[in-house]
């Protein structure tokens, strides 16, 4: 029996009723083309992870769940199409704008997946390679091209369902005065986050603090509403960003060296040694190999303070981290008291002199 022939027999069981079949083909070949993309997908990403680029890897990646959702939403509205020619319900009228719309749903997540798979992976491989890069500006970059898609998409949209986007930006320019004043707060930590990226103040890792605030900690996030920070006793710290716009903020992390600022007092038993400890402390400093001699640089004899002579060091380390610096200041100090007991002094600690006043005798009679 040729093939001709069974399909004409098939068709003649269902009698007038063929859409019945070729609804069942419809989405038989739906499942199929969405299994075979699947497999295809799945033996081409191992080979993509080999290559040294990342951009195909996010893109396969992002397109997987976008595609197979594509593929059902046309093949189930075909199907659709096909039950419309046997059924005048008012609800297939809609097939149309659903696939319309399904469309642009897929491309946009699709497009929206992308950006995000390609931030992290661009982020990983600079991070694996040891390239420092600005976090910050990739995460703006990334947060801007999403909002761009979403709003795009939702004003194509509009206009499939034969919406006029004219119209709605015009009811938007009136709308806004009133959802501007209902939103005064989160449109405020909007432009605040927008600010953050423009002057860049502050970057995510950064150790940050205000004079005016109790804020202090490292930057974890900085998102458009709210700027995540990780305070000293771990604790996460929600900063709106508006806040940053009316606030001074000190950013330790960019600071170019760390200083050190002591008093260190003598005894007053040995005034005649201190001019040849200070000239050999201010030597040691200028010789030493963890202290910037290129900044400000200062050891003189200070103060005669109630109970010592006190000399005054001022000077900046090389480093500016937190736990070097302490290691460079003990050894700084260290040093500054075997100077001192080199020339056969001795550092002072706060002493009282007591004059007891002898009475006269008085003999009995």
């Amino acid at each position: 029996m040729s093939l001709t022939e069974i399909l004409s027999n098939g068709l003649s069981f269902f009698g007038e009723e063929t859409w019945i079949l070729q609804v069942f083909i419809v989405v038989f070949v739906t499942a199929m083309l969405n299994w075979m993309q699947k497999r295809i997908v799945k033996k081409i990403i191992p080979g993509l992870q080999l290559t040294q680029t990342y951009w195909d890897d996010a893109l396969f990646d992002a397109a997987r769940k976008p595609i197979t959702f594509l593929i059902w939403i046309i093949g189930l509205t075909f199907a659709a199409d096909i039950i419309k020619n046997e059924n005048d319900a008012i609800i297939f009228g809609a097939i149309a704008p659903i696939r319309d719309v399904g469309v642009i749903v897929a491309i946009s997540w699709f497009l929206v997946r992308f950006v995000g798979r390609a931030e992290i992976n661009f982020s990983k491989k600079k991070q694996s390679q040891g390239v420092d890069f600005d976090k910050t500006t990739v995460d703006a970059i990334a947060k801007l091209l999403r909002i761009s898609i979403i709003i795009t998409a939702a004003l194509v949209t509009m206009q499939t369902l034969g919406y006029s986007v004219s119209g709605v930006l015009a009811f938007g320019g009136i709308g806004g005065i009133a959802i501007g004043f209902a939103a005064r707060d989160l449109l405020a930590n909007f432009f605040g986050g927008f600010m953050i990226y423009m002057d860049r103040p502050f970057d995510v890792g950064d150790w940050i603090r205000s004079p005016d605030k109790e804020i202090e900690g490292t930057v974890e996030k900085i998102g458009w509403r709210l700027t995540t920070i990780r305070t000293f006793e771990k604790r996460p710290l929600y900063v709106p960003n508006a806040i940053f716009t009316s606030i001074a903020v000190e950013n330790p992390s960019r600071m170019s060296n760390r200083r050190i600022k002591e008093t260190i007092g003598i005894r007053y038993d040995d005034v005649v040694k201190m001019e040849d400890i200070v000239t050999e402390v201010k030597e040691m400093l200028k010789e030493h190999d963890d202290i910037d001699a290129n900044q400000t640089l200062i050891v003189n004899f200070n103060e005669f303070a109630p109970s010592s002579l006190d000399f005054f060091i001022y000077t900046f380390t090389k480093t500016t981290n937190w736990i070097k610096f302490h290691e460079v200041k003990q050894n700084v100090l260290l040093k500054i008291i075997k100077i001192i007991e080199s020339h056969s002094a001795q550092t002072a600690f706060p002493t009282s002199t007591l004059h007891i006043r002898q009475e006269p005798h008085v003999s009995d009679t």
